[in-house]
């Protein structure tokens, strides 16, 4: 059992990690959220305009994040051994809102290179845990030296109202501590003061014993990585995708900056002095010369000069399809990078089949399936703990070797997936394991077996009799029914 002082400076060297960490997802969520700045641009193009596209953003950042997001749905969880999913552990999952937040917890690691799922006891429900999806933002998760997958202590570091709060969980124990938020409009001086007296502090829990036993006897959090290396941290998504998106914003504010300037055709005036009209005084009498407004003649559209050598030239309007050319190879190479289908960013589609819609996804589907396995390995460590929390050690033990099951990553249409599943049924597959296949849910299967048997009770003989022509082998006719002609 730690002491109070093992417990602070553990927490002290977690939220130096964190903040750490920090910088770098919030540039991150920076560019998901279209929050770019200028760059690669020229000294004298950032001086002159920088200011003007200060808030535009072409964001292809959140497309490349969006697409495999969407295609990961976790639909149940399979125990070792068993042979249909667990409709306890997916109450669990259903009823703290799962289905959603574990979206939010999926985008978080695309972004944040990493998520975290929190499970622990509701002391008003102990048959429901409470699971929930943390921000890399505000977790963390400390490993035993040596081991990728060995918990030895997590941190919840948040701020609510002017309050500071923590909370480290470790196999044993779990501690609650709180400080002052830093106000930012003091001197230096009363800001050192504060830093010198402010320290986390153990919360006050009420009833609620502090530190409080970890019932489960193990880390109740677990690290959700995106892209994970083997000696180095997981990567982000999104973080090879912001030098090439800063490069398309930089061709786009050229591209407008051109427009602005050059996308007309522009007129000279050679060997012309400026017009001028006279200039009077009170009396009427010329006393000097005056330039002619010039935005006048531009309203107008008439011009009148003198002289013999007076020449009119031209220059021609700037070619703006370059830039769009080079702005479209730019997101092409973003596209071949990031194993994101070109359709999902350029938006042209003409005569395409379904073969070749498949095959253009075929690099999204690998990258889908990869974080499934990811995702995956942590999400059987959360239905293992579910099971703890509730006191299953057996359950517990199985969920550990099981698997989670997921909807499927490919875009088919209807009747290419009823095609499939029908040759598949012909094969001798079940029907449980085409429904799973199809995109149900475990509940909404055994929703539809249960009609299935109702069916069945209210017409036996003609469930029979679909069974029996299923198998080429003929039904006897009903007994008072004439038989089919032949």
């Amino acid at each position: 059992m730690a002491t109070e002082g093992q417990a602070l400076q553990l927490v002290a060297l977690l939220e130096n990690e964190l903040i750490r960490r920090r910088g770098k997802i919030d540039v991150n969520t920076d560019y998901y959220r279209g929050k770019h700045r200028l760059k690669f641009a020229s000294e004298e193009f950032a001086k002159f305009h920088g200011n003007r596209y200060r808030d535009f953003s072409d964001n292809w950042t959140q497309v490349v994040a969006d697409s495999p997001v969407e295609r990961l749905t976790v639909t149940g969880f399979l125990a070792s051994g068993e042979t249909s999913a667990d409709k306890d552990l997916w109450e669990v999952w259903q009823v703290n809102g799962l289905d959603s937040d574990s979206q939010l917890g999926f985008l978080g690691a695309v972004t944040g290179a990493r998520c975290f799922v929190l499970v622990w006891g509701d002391p008003d429900d102990p048959d429901m845990p409470v699971v929930t999806f943390e921000d890399a933002s505000q977790s963390i998760v400390a490993y035993e030296p040596g081991s990728r997958t060995r918990r030895r202590a997590a941190l919840k570091r948040w701020q609510d109202g002017n309050e500071d709060y923590a909370t480290l969980y470790t196999a044993t124990e779990v501690w609650k501590f709180c400080r002052p938020l830093a106000r930012q409009d003091k001197s230096p001086q009363m800001a050192d003061v504060d830093e010198a007296l402010k320290g986390w502090q153990p919360r006050d829990m009420g009833d609620e014993p502090n530190p409080q036993p970890n019932p489960m006897g193990l880390v109740p959090m677990v690290e959700l990585p995106n892209k994970p290396m083997l000696v180095d941290e997981p990567m982000s998504d999104v973080q090879g995708v912001i030098a090439m998106q800063d490069a398309i914003n930089l061709l786009w504010a050229q591209l407008f900056t051109a427009a602005d300037y050059a996308s007309f055709p522009q007129r000279v005036i050679l060997g012309a002095e400026p017009p001028t009209i006279p200039k009077l005084n009170a009396a009427g009498e010329v006393v000097g010369k005056q330039l002619v407004d010039i935005q006048k003649f531009a309203v107008d559209r008439v011009m009148m000069f003198s002289g013999k050598d007076t020449k009119i030239a031209e220059w021609q309007a700037a070619n703006l399809a370059m830039y769009t050319g080079i702005i479209e190879v730019a997101v092409g190479h973003l596209a071949a990078q990031t194993r994101t289908p070109q359709h999902y960013l350029i938006g042209k589609m003409a005569n395409l089949s379904a073969d070749a819609l498949l095959a253009a996804e075929t690099g999204l589907v690998q990258r889908v399936d990869e974080k499934k396995l990811w995702f995956g390995q942590g999400l059987r460590e959360v239905a293992r703990l579910i099971a703890l929390a509730k006191g299953d050690e057996a359950k517990a033990r199985a969920l550990r070797s099981g698997r989670v099951l997921w909807a499927d990553s490919e875009s088919r249409s209807h009747a290419q997936m009823a095609d499939a599943l029908l040759k598949l049924k012909q094969l001798g597959f079940p029907f449980e394991w085409l429904a799973l296949r199809y995109g149900l849910t475990p509940t909404e299967v055994g929703d539809v077996l249960a009609m299935k048997e109702a069916e069945l009770k209210m017409d036996p003989v003609n469930e029979l009799s679909r069974q029996l022509i299923g198998t080429s082998e003929p039904a006897d006719p009903v007994e008072g029914e004439p038989e089919a002609a032949a």
